[in-house]
């Protein structure tokens, strides 16, 4: 079973910025949506955001909660997508996971095992 690979997680003080990395080992999703999703305590897992694959024109895709705030960059050649979370509020505190996933079904079929990301007020 392929597992993702995140890293960049940490705590910081709300306003400040953090970048979390997501890497593939040993697999290529060149051709899949891959994208970051966060579980805070006692809620449910949300979708953050995605680099979706297209033939023509791969394109990001937020959640609205983060639109303006975070930014999802894709580096196909390493396999390896990001996440930069600037402006950040005590209530992005939560795990953060990566996943990777079919972009015809758009579902998601690979996870990472989750980092920790706290905002402090």
């Amino acid at each position: 079973q392929v597992r993702l690979v995140e890293s960049g997680g940490g705590l910081v003080q709300a306003g400040g910025s953090l970048r979390l990395s997501c890497a593939a080992p040993g697999r290529t999703f060149n051709r899949y949506d891959m994208g970051w999703f966060r579980q805070a305590p006692g809620k449910e897992r949300e979708f953050v955001g995605a680099f979706r694959w297209s033939s023509s024109n791969p394109y990001p895709d937020y959640a609205d909660s983060v639109k303006g705030r975070f930014t999802i960059s894709r580096d196909f050649a390493k396999n390896t997508v990001y996440l930069q979370m600037n402006s950040l509020k005590p209530e992005d505190t939560a795990v953060y996971y990566c996943a990777a996933g079919s972009a015809t079904l758009r579902s998601w079929d690979y996870w990472g095992q989750g980092t920790q990301v706290t905002v402090s007020s």
